[in-house]
C-alpha cells in the first residue's frame, strides 16, 4: 500500500491526538507539523520535522494531505494554502465563525480540485449512524421534530481559554456545532431559525465574552422542526438528541450514556452510543465527575483525550485515510466531503446570531 504523508497545521490536545491516530493508520504517516506552541515537543514525539512557515509545510512536496486543528478562528488561512498547493484537507470543526468564510474555504477547495472534508465528528458515533439506519428503514416512522441540549454549570477557571472568547471559538453555538450539524445530517439543511439567549450569569472578569445561555427554534419548511439548546449556565447538566417520529422515538444520551428506541407497539430497545459498552461507561463516568464544565471537556497538550472520545476520533482518521487511498465515499458521508455539511452548519449559525442581534426570525436564504 502506498503511503499517505500528512502535515498537520495546530498540535494542541486534539491536533496531537488526530497525529497519534493517523500515525497508527495503515499506510499513513505524519511527516511535519507547525504550532508555535506546541510544534517542537510534538514533532520530537512523532519523529517527524517542524515547520515554522504556513507556505513551507503546505509547499513541501512530499506532503500529501494537511490536517488543520488549529483554534476555530485560525481554520481559514491554513485551508487556503493547503488548497493553494493542492493538498487535501480535513479541518476540524466549526469550519469557520462566518458562512463567507466556510463558503471561501470550499470553494478553494473545489477549484484546486482536492477533498476537503468536515471534522463532524458526531457523524461518527455508533449511535448516531444507528439511529440514521433506524429512521430510514422507517423504525420511527416519519421525523417530526428533534430536540437537542448541551448544557451545564461552569465555574471559573484558571484562566479564560480562547474556547470562552466569541471572536476566537464563536461561543457555545459555533465551538459546540455537533449537536446543529446532527440535527441537520437527520433533517437536511433548516429553513429558518429563531434564536433566544444571552450572558445572564457568567458576567466578570473572570469569565470570557460568550453568551451562556441560548435556544434556537428551527425550522425545516416541510412540517419538520427542532429545538436545540446550549450553555454553561444549566446546573442541572443534560446532553442529548432526542428524535421524534410519527411511530416512535430515539433519545441518543451522551451523559447518562446510551441509546433509547421506543416504538408505538410499547416496545423499548436499548443500544449503545460508542462501539462498547466501556466506551458509553467512561463517558457517563466523565460527565459525573470534576473533568467536565459545562460540557466542556478542557483539554491541554500532553493530555490525552478519554477513551470514548479517542475512539470517534480513530474512526473519523481511519475514514479520511481511506478516502486518501481511493476508497469510495458512502452516501452517509458524502456531504461532509462536498462542502454541503460545512455549509449548512454555519449558515444557520450565522442566521441564528443574526435573529438573536436582530430580535426575529431569520430565513436561512438571507445568510446563503
Amino acid at each position: 500500500m502506498k503511503t499517505v504523508n500528512y502535515a498537520i497545521v495546530g498540535v494542541g490536545y486534539f491536533g496531537a491526538e488526530l497525529g497519534r491516530i493517523m500515525n497508527e493508520q495503515e499506510g499513513a504517516r505524519v511527516v511535519a507539523v507547525l504550532d508555535p506552541e506546541n510544534g517542537q515537543t510534538i514533532a520530537k514525539e512523532f519523529g517527524c520535522d517542524v515547520e515554522t512557515d504556513l507556505n513551507t509545510i503546505c509547499s513541501r512536496p512530499d506532503v500529501d494531505a494537511v490536517i488543520v486543528a488549529t483554534p476555530n478562528y485560525l481554520h481559514k488561512e491554513p485551508v487556503l494554502t493547503a488548497a493553494k498547493y493542492g493538498k487535501h484537507i480535513f479541518c476540524e470543526k466549526p469550519i469557520a465563525l462566518s458562512y463567507a468564510d466556510c463558503d471561501a474555504m470550499v470553494k478553494a477547495a473545489e477549484k484546486a480540485g482536492v477533498t476537503f472534508m468536515a471534522g463532524h465528528v458526531m457523524n461518527f458515533f455508533c449511535g448516531v449512524r444507528h439511529a440514521k439506519q433506524l429512521i430510514a428503514e422507517g423504525k420511527i416512522g416519519r421525523v417530526l421534530y428533534i430536540h437537542s441540549a448541551r448544557n451545564g454549570w461552569e465555574e471559573p477557571q484558571p484562566e479564560i481559554s480562547w474556547k470562552k472568547i466569541r471572536a476566537k471559538s464563536g461561543g457555545h453555538l459555533y465551538h459546540h456545532i455537533h449537536e446543529l450539524d446532527c440535527i441537520q445530517f437527520i433533517l437536511g439543511p433548516a429553513t429558518a431559525v429563531t434564536m433566544t439567549g444571552g450572558n445572564v450569569a457568567h458576567k466578570g472578569e473572570k469569565f470570557g465574552d460568550e453568551d451562556d445561555m441560548l435556544f434556537l427554534n428551527l425550522e425545516f419548511g416541510n412540517g419538520t422542526y427542532a429545538i436545540a439548546e446550549y450553555g454553561s449556565a444549566f446546573h442541572w447538566p443534560e446532553h442529548y438528541v432526542l428524535i421524534q417520529g410519527t411511530k416512535g422515538a430515539i433519545r441518543i444520551d451522551m451523559c447518562n450514556v446510551g441509546m433509547t428506541v421506543k416504538t408505538d407497539d410499547g416496545k423499548e430497545e436499548h443500544y449503545l452510543v460508542h462501539e462498547t459498552k466501556e466506551e458509553d461507561d467512561d463517558r457517563t463516568r466523565i460527565y459525573h465527575s470534576t473533568e467536565m464544565d459545562g460540557a466542556i471537556a478542557y483539554g491541554y497538550p500532553g493530555k490525552k483525550p478519554p477513551m470514548w472520545l479517542h475512539g470517534i476520533m480513530k474512526n473519523e482518521m481511519r475514514f479520511f485515510n481511506g478516502i486518501m487511498h481511493g476508497e469510495p465515499v458512502p452516501d452517509e458521508f458524502r456531504s461532509l466531503m462536498t462542502g454541503e455539511a460545512a455549509r449548512a452548519a454555519i449558515a444557520t449559525a450565522d442566521a441564528a446570531t443574526l435573529s438573536l442581534r436582530e430580535n426575529r426570525k431569520v430565513r436561512i436564504s438571507e445568510v446563503i
